[in-house]
Formats: structure tokens, C-alpha cells, sequence
């Protein structure tokens, strides 16, 4: 199974869940979903979101989807991303992690996590 990650707010993840799939803003104004391999999750994370206690990972099967995903540059930072170019159907996410940051407002992998 090849899997790639996205962090999303426990309610954001609730909702996609009732629907059936997940289409973020980004999908509207980007075209596609930012995802993370395994090892890029807690930088992303850091980054990002730091301080947030709202969050889950979504970890999804690549091979569960039927569309296009492409690792990409798009920063120019000389590391590739996963990217989704469509809707994320909720059968394609294999596991829910919870993804609370530490005390100093910092991530690190969840330890329910099958890398």
C-alpha cells in the first residue's frame, strides 16, 4: 500500500466522513490537495499548525484513488510533495490518527502510525 498524509481539523475530518469525500478550499483555488510523505508529516506540521489541537491525520492509500496524484516541486524547495488533482473519496482513507502537538505547541508522528 503506498500511503500519503494530510492534516485536516477533527471537525473538518467529521464532515468529509458523513459526505463521503473531501474537496478543501485548496482543491477550488490550487487544484489539488496538499498531501506529505511520512517523514515530511511533522515539518508540514511545525510549520503550519503549530499550536493546533484540533488536528488529525488522514492517512490515505495512494492506490485507493481515482485520480491523479503527482509528487511535485512547486516552491522550488528541492523536495517533492504529493498532490491530489480531485476529490478525495473518504474509502481511500485508511486510517484516522489523532495528531495533538506537544506542550511546546510542536508535532511528531502518532504512535498509532503504520509506516
Amino acid at each position: 500500500m503506498e500511503k500519503v498524509f494530510h492534516i485536516i481539523s477533527k471537525q473538518e475530518a467529521d464532515i468529509a466522513k458523513a459526505k463521503g469525500f473531501y474537496q478543501p478550499p485548496s482543491l477550488v483555488n490550487e487544484g489539488f490537495i496538499h498531501c506529505s510523505y511520512s517523514m515530511q508529516v511533522c515539518r508540514v506540521a511545525n510549520f503550519l499548525y503549530k499550536g493546533q489541537t484540533d488536528l488529525v491525520l488522514l492517512e490515505i492509500d495512494k492506490t485507493h484513488l481515482n485520480c491523479e496524484i503527482i509528487d511535485e516541486d512547486l516552491y522550488a524547495s528541492g523536495e517533492l510533495f504529493p498532490h491530489i488533482y480531485g476529490q478525495l473519496p473518504w474509502s481511500a482513507v485508511v486510517a484516522i490518527h489523532d495528531f495533538p502537538c506537544k506542550d511546546d505547541g510542536m508535532f511528531e508522528l502518532p504512535i498509532t502510525l503504520s509506516t
